[in-house]
Order: C-alpha cells, then sequence, then structure tokens
C-alpha cells in the first residue's frame, strides 16, 4: 500500500509549490515511482512540476455525461459505459519518467463537484497499491479530508503562511484529522514565505496554542514569484534557493 502524503491548508500559502518540490526530492532520493495527485478543482501541481495534461477526470465525467445526450454516441459499438469511462480514466495519467500525474479537474458551469470527487476518491483507491508513495496536493479546505476521498494517510503536511489566521486554519484542518480518525504515523506543520526565514513571536504563539508540530520555515524568495510570472516550473528553482534548502532541510527530518 502506498504512502500516501497529504498536503493541506489554506488557499494562497503556496502549499502547491513546496507540494511539487516534495515530490521532487522523493524522485531524486529514488523513492519513486511517486503518484502526485492534484486533488484540487482550480489545478495547477502540473505547472510547478512543468508538465502538459491533456485530460482530467473532470474532463472524462463531461464527455461521457455528453455522449449520453449525443445523436451518435463516441463510445464505440460493443463497448460498455463503464468500460468506455475506464479506459478513459487510463488516459488522465500523466506518466513522467519518475512520477505519473492525476489531476481531478472539474465539472463545466454550475453545479457541485460531488461526482469528480467521487471520480477520484475511486481512481486513488484502485490505484493505491502501485505506488510507494502518492503525494496529495488537496484543496484549500477541508473538503477531502471530511468526505473521505483519501484511501488512507500515514503523512500529513500542513502548510501556512506567517498568519495567525492561516496558523489557526491548520490548526482546525489537525483537529478534522483526529475527528476523521485518520491516525497517520506524523502530522507536521510548514511556514511558508517566512521574512528571512523567521517567525515573530505572535506567529510561534499561535503555532503552540494550536498545539502544532513545526517542522520548518521556508523563507520568502522572489525566484519563486518570478518563476511563475514567467511561467517556469518551480521544480527547476536552482540548487542555492533558499526555498529548495529549507524544503530539503525540513523533509529530511519526516520519516519516509
Amino acid at each position: 500500500m502506498s504512502h500516501v502524503i497529504a498536503v493541506a491548508g489554506k488557499g494562497g500559502v503556496g502549499k502547491t509549490t513546496l507540494c511539487g518540490l516534495l515530490i521532487q526530492y522523493l524522485c531524486e532520493q529514488k523513492k519513486g515511482p511517486v503518484l502526485a495527485v492534484d486533488a484540487d478543482a482550480n489545478s495547477n501541481l502540473n505547472e510547478v512540476l512543468g508538465v502538459e495534461v491533456d485530460m482530467t477526470l473532470g474532463d472524462v465525467r463531461e464527455e461521457i455525461a455528453q455522449a449520453e445526450m449525443a445523436v451518435k454516441s463516441p463510445i464505440p459499438a460493443g463497448m460498455s459505459k463503464a468500460d468506455y469511462a475506464e479506459w478513459k480514466f487510463n488516459s488522465c495519467l500523466m506518466e513522467e519518467d519518475d512520477f505519473d500525474l492525476l489531476v481531478m479537474g472539474r465539472t463545466q458551469g454550475k453545479g457541485c463537484y460531488c461526482f469528480v470527487n467521487g471520480l477520484l476518491q475511486a481512481q486513488l483507491q484502485k490505484r493505491q497499491n502501485s505506488y510507494p508513495f502518492m503525494v496529495v496536493d488537496n484543496e484549500a479546505g477541508m473538503e477531502h479530508i471530511s468526505r473521505g476521498i483519501l484511501p488512507s494517510m500515514q503523512t500529513a503536511v500542513l502548510v501556512s503562511d506567517c498568519s495567525r489566521r492561516g496558523v489557526q486554519a491548520v490548526g482546525r484542518i489537525a483537529r478534522l484529522i483526529e475527528e476523521c480518525d485518520l491516525k497517520p504515523q506524523q502530522v507536521g506543520l510548514i511556514i511558508n514565505r517566512a521574512p528571512d526565514g523567521k517567525l515573530n513571536a505572535g506567529t510561534m504563539e499561535e503555532i503552540e496554542k494550536q498545539g502544532l508540530n513545526l517542522l520548518g520555515v521556508v523563507p520568502q524568495d522572489e525566484t519563486v514569484y518570478e518563476y511563475d510570472c514567467d511561467g517556469i516550473p518551480t521544480v527547476n528553482l536552482p540548487k542555492d534557493s533558499p526555498v529548495r534548502a529549507a524544503m530539503m532541510d525540513i523533509i529530511g527530518k519526516l520519516n519516509l
């Protein structure tokens, strides 16, 4: 069974960037193949990893829904809808040298994401025995945890910025993990985008109040911002990048 690493936190704190560096670390340490999962409807993990995505689970759902209404169905004669769907789901898996990427995506227009979440849950359960590690970039918030979409969770990496609200948000996620009885082997907090890589007394006080295990601090780095603006994958950060150095030190503290 895969060692599932769930990366979670409030929106806009840079968790996808750190998730990409975590995936890269596992690949460089020859711990792959890794299944990278973008479980956010607003998908962009592929951009951090430098991977082109041709199809998402949401795209397949929409295609099948349209096929049911089409005069001429794209489903080949003699193939059941279930078999066609499974074939299309397999085409959603983007295969790289050391990792594969699966993107949830979204449905089109109005409506909730319940159906696509269900597709993601089924695909993760199907593939959980095929990879030593599964790294899941969760959507902002707690839905995937509370809905039980993840097949299991051995490591929870909570990401926050330096704000009290960010720390409070991951504190709520940590408590939800306990309430859902997921029992990960380790839960840790990473503070991202810290000026000069340092935390002030107020942030430290909130971390202690929330009872969180601080794994480490990643400094603010304009290079990450520039890479994002220029469309350069974050995994291409130079070896001497302070962000990369901080993440390598932090990941080394995890029992992976």
